[in-house]
């Protein structure tokens, strides 16, 4: 019922808010406003834009990079669909550029939010590489005859991704599919496959849960996988095309990240309605940005976020030796041509440092030359692959190091 609930109180709500945005909508249309004698009514349009805004969304935003600037020029960016299947797209975004670039795989969490999340990830690293993303599908548009996306489905797509790239490409893992891009590595060298990316760039990801446990990881402990299953696995509402369903609600997630920082999250809500009223338009219009894209969830298939908290949060297969794919034992000592790079952010409160450079020791075979880590001084869980020091510190290391593994 959880699901029902939720979209029964959308329901009521959206006129409420559509009302709301139209009524700021007229009152900053008005000739009060522009006039400029009516004082309140700044402060009026902007408590009702708040109440516009309180919904959430449940489609993917566009990624809107439509231009890059490549070698001192502008070039047209155009998304090309490489491969697809039920659960998502291998997403290219192409440039007229002369010459070949590296080619690199980024690898999206699939984690409550939309891909769009590496919009400012992907704009970064266009204007050197040959960018191509795990455009991720909202569960609840997946017809129920599509099947089950499980762990081992996620580590499937890696693999078939790859192979549709070719050889020689390179991946980027962002947070949670890091386990299974290391996994899909794995099992890629174990089977000598010739499409084994060239080098693997694993960035704030839960490798080993065990080390510096945060709220998040506390959480996945603290209760049995079947209560997991009892409380926060939902059926999809039969006006879906995903009708029937289970799966983890976008919403749910989302309200567990808002209650790690509320404070922060309730601040910057104050904060909007102020650069509202005194028409701060550049502060408002970065505030909204922000939070469009924070509000705009999608669900994940249960069968992945149950196997997922699992055999990562609860058991740590993977640090132990003890994880499977398809039946077989992964094998990360297997991997030798791939170059490695691992980076934790220092003030990561999801994934903590220790986490992810866990990887470095599972790769053993990997030459010491091949293998970089970094800890990103400053930097929480997003800023490691967004925003300034992702931009000035953290890619020029990993556009070295895809340089140097070309």
């Amino acid at each position: 019922m959880i699901y029902q609930t939720y979209q029964a109180y959308t329901d009521v709500m959206a006129p409420v808010r559509t009302m709301a945005g139209l009524t700021a909508s007229m009152m900053r249309q008005s000739f009060w406003w522009a006039a400029g004698t009516l004082p309140w009514l700044d402060s009026a349009a902007a408590g009702f834009e708040m109440v516009a805004r309180t919904g959430l969304t449940h489609e993917c935003p566009p990624y809107g990079i439509d231009r890059v600037r490549v070698d001192g020029r502008d070039v047209a960016v155009s998304e090309d669909v490489v491969d697809r299947t039920p659960f998502g797209t291998l997403l290219r975004f192409r440039k007229d550029v002369a010459g070949d670039q590296p080619r690199v795989l980024l690898v999206a969490p699939m984690s409550g939010h939309f891909p769009t999340l590496l919009r400012g990830t992907v704009r970064t690293m266009l204007p050197d590489h040959d960018v191509y993303l795990t455009d991720w599908h909202n569960a609840r548009d997946v017809p129920l005859a599509a099947g089950r996306f499980g762990f081992d489905d996620y580590v499937a797509h890696v693999i078939r991704f790859l192979e549709a790239m070719g050889p020689e490409a390179h991946v980027v893992a962002v947070c949670q599919p890091c386990v299974a891009v290391l996994a899909a590595v794995s099992v890629m060298a174990q089977g000598r496959h010739r499409a084994q990316p060239r080098s693997m760039t694993l960035m704030a990801g839960p490798i080993d849960a065990r080390v510096n446990p945060t709220k998040v990881n506390e959480l996945a402990t603290s209760h049995s996988i079947g209560w997991f299953e009892r409380h926060l696995i939902a059926t999809v509402p039969l006006r879906y095309r995903g009708a029937m369903r289970r799966v983890y609600p976008g919403f749910l997630q989302l309200a567990a990240f808002m209650s790690m920082n509320l404070d922060r999250h309730v601040k910057a809500h104050v904060d909007l309605h102020g650069y509202l009223a005194s028409g701060d338009h550049d502060r408002a219009r970065a505030t909204r940005t922000f939070y469009d894209e924070y509000c705009a969830v999608t669900d994940l298939p249960a069968e992945f976020y149950l196997e997922t908290v699992e055999r990562v949060f609860q058991q740590h297969l993977l640090p132990l030796g003890r994880l499977e794919w398809r039946g077989g034992r992964v094998e990360p000592r297997a991997i030798r041509r791939t170059a490695l790079f691992t980076v934790e952010g220092e003030k990561d409160d999801i994934c903590a440092v220790g986490q992810t450079v866990a990887a470095q020791d599972l790769c053993s075979s990997v030459r010491p030359t091949m293998r970089r880590h970094h800890v990103q001084t400053g930097a929480g869980h997003y800023g490691v692959f967004n925003g300034a020091r992702w931009r000035s510190e953290i890619y020029p290391k990993l556009r070295s190091l895809i340089q140097a593994s070309a």
